[in-house]
């Protein structure tokens, strides 16, 4: 097993540690396992409230009034501020200081669930979301760019990413398993009001333990370039949330998925010719480790967030499972995950990160089509748990190589911007998989309904063409992995 020693590093990273009952002095930063628990936790609490408000929003509805329409906002509010500002949450940590960033987006996330859990309408709620997405946004990118300002490439950063990767490919089924149980045994309220002593936790560690170094260089925000991606990325994950209940051709929809590409080629052009301090320069795009690990990490997404969400509809609407017990059967799912992730940090530097993916892809492959022969009335351990636990292991398998590809060779200055940029790509793949992966099902269950109530047989067979098309995005996702360069492996 890979240990996470102590080591000199630079840019957030070397390792000397305090002496016990001081915290560290300026221009020193934590042992490496605190800086490893902080990031992991960070992330662990921003993936959560993606997937925890799912089994909840029946009781969410009911408890506030919400219109069918209007009850989506609740995750897509989340969804499109998070996605929206990522790249500009990781260059500012980059450019202010991770800590200073680091601990104002948590405070931002903390308070916004504090308003949400207490919201009395569904107008405050919402907002709370948006505001908690805009937190996450300058929290997450953080929390990868410290493990890779700490770690230099080889087995130790690959075992801190592995811990990270484990946490945040669990955060999906967990959150379905808290979502259940809070809401089952407490109130809705309590899958917002559980970050507070998380937050607060979370403040008190970085506040010890993280030191105030800002990267070397120019420290000016390039404004232009940070208004137009951000503005891009939030007309396309808008334009993409919206085709859930709406056709993509409509005004909803179309319109910002248009305004959105020619926001994002303005934002190319701006990086290119007009900033003297771009936002995030091109060069690192054209990197085939960093272009590649995020190609890969879109379209693994794309596939993986399907698996939580059709198989918590097949359970409820099929079975009758109730949110509890629904949260209790994505149990496998998680330890596979943890389990996927831990193995990859171990592996990859003896067999590097093309066969990892190819592995994991594998693996979520076989089980999505093994998933997609789903029946009303299937075994639930043959039918549900073990070609989730397939699908599991390769969401663990994944992650780590992926993070480690689009992070390879980058620069501490830039270790924040490419963070949020692996980050935008995984939460765009994950909208637009989801967006069309729903549509596709949908469709079928609709043509098989007409007029009527969707039967049974109706649901499952939408539900099953939806993971089969899940498994073609592995398929494009493991021969994007052929991007990738040969990273030499490692056998220190």
């Amino acid at each position: 097993m890979t240990h996470l020693g102590t080591q000199d590093g630079t840019g957030g990273g070397g390792a000397a540690t305090a002496a016990p009952g001081t915290p560290p002095s300026p221009g020193r930063t934590a042992p490496p396992w605190v800086i490893v628990t902080l990031a992991c936790l960070g992330q662990f609490m921003v993936l959560l409230d993606v997937s925890i408000v799912n089994v909840a929003l029946p009781s969410i509805q009911s408890g506030l009034g919400f219109s069918d329409t209007g009850l989506q906002w609740v995750v897509n509010a989340y969804t499109l501020a998070f996605a929206g500002f990522l790249m500009l949450g990781g260059r500012a940590g980059d450019l202010l200081g991770r800590k200073r960033v680091y601990i104002a987006g948590i405070a931002v996330f903390t308070a916004a669930s504090l308003v949400g859990g207490l919201a009395d309408s569904p107008g405050v709620l919402i907002v709370a979301r948006v505001v908690q997405g805009i937190g996450a946004a300058f929290l997450s990118p953080i929390t990868l760019a410290l493990l890779t300002t700490t770690f230099p490439e080889g087995p130790r950063r690959a075992s801190a990413l592995g811990l990270w990767s484990a946490v945040a490919g669990g955060a999906g089924a967990v959150g379905s398993i808290a979502g259940g149980l809070l809401t089952g045994y407490l109130s809705w309220r309590w899958i917002l009001l559980v970050n507070i002593p998380i937050g607060i936790a979370l403040i008190a560690g970085c506040m010890r333990y993280l030191d105030h170094r800002r990267s070397e260089g120019p420290r000016r925000l390039d404004i232009l370039g940070a208004a137009t991606v951000t503005l891009a990325l939030l007309a396309l994950v808008y334009g993409i949330v919206n085709t859930a209940s709406y056709g993509w051709t409509s005004p909803q929809v179309l319109p910002p998925l248009i305004i959105g590409l020619v926001l994002l080629a303005l934002f190319c052009f701006v990086e290119e010719r007009v900033a003297k301090v771009p936002l995030i320069r091109l060069g690192l795009l054209r990197a085939r480790s960093v272009a590649g690990g995020n190609l890969v990490g879109l379209l693994m997404n794309a596939a993986f967030l399907s698996m939580w969400y059709f198989v918590s509809l097949y359970l409820q609407n099929v079975r009758g499972y109730s949110p509890v017990q629904a949260g209790l059967a994505f149990l496998p799912h998680t330890l596979m995950v943890m389990t996927g992730a831990r193995l990859s940090s171990r592996l990859i530097s003896k067999a590097g990160t093309r066969p990892l993916i190819l592995a994991g892809a594998l693996s979520a492959l076989a089980g999505f089509v093994w998933q997609s022969q789903l029946g009303p009335h299937s075994n639930f351990v043959l039918m549900v748990v073990l070609p989730g636990m397939l699908m599991a292991l390769g969401v663990g398998l994944v992650f780590t190589p992926v993070a480690a590809a689009a992070t390879s060779g980058v620069a501490p200055a830039d270790a924040g911007v490419v963070s949020g940029l692996l980050n935008t790509s995984r939460q765009i793949g994950g909208a637009l998989g989801l967006a069309i992966l729903t549509t596709i099902a949908t469709s079928r269950i609709q043509s098989l309904s007409g007029d009527t109530q969707p039967t049974p047989d109706n649901l499952v067979s939408g539900y099953g063409l939806a993971f089969l098309v899940a498994a073609a995005f592995v398929v494009l996702g493991a021969a994007s992995a052929l991007v990738l360069p040969r990273v030499a492996k490692n056998r220190s």
